[in-house]
């Protein structure tokens, strides 16, 4: 078994992000990215792109999500999204908030 160490490699980004993926698995199928929003953070992007769909979930703090949906993402909670469709994460809670993206595909012949 492998495993990943993706808190610090998010921290260490330049844009809070780390995406665990095909370079690290060998695998297409399935991706993972774990982000920081900094306090006060906000227009996060979320847009999974053509052929993929993505649950992004509120780790740790509050999310004001706006764009396709527009809802406060409390701690623990998760939404759906997919293709071009697009939000925005905002940070807007008192400390830094984490969350997860899980990302796959929708259609089979995408890679």
């Amino acid at each position: 078994m492998k495993t990943f160490e993706i808190k610090n490699k998010a921290l260490n980004s330049e844009n809070g992000e780390y995406v665990l993926g095909y370079q690290e698995t060998g695998n297409h199928a399935c991706y993972m990215i774990y982000g920081i929003l900094k306090l006060n953070e906000k227009r996060r992007l979320v847009k999974p792109g053509k052929g993929h769909a993505e649950i992004v979930l509120a780790v740790k703090g509050d999310l004001e999500v706006t764009g396709y949906y527009s809802v406060t993402l409390k701690e623990g909670s998760a939404f759906y999204i997919e293709g071009e469709n697009e939000c925005f994460l905002e940070n807007i809670g008192n400390a830094d908030a984490i969350y997860i993206i899980a990302g796959g595909h929708t259609e089979a012949s995408h890679h």
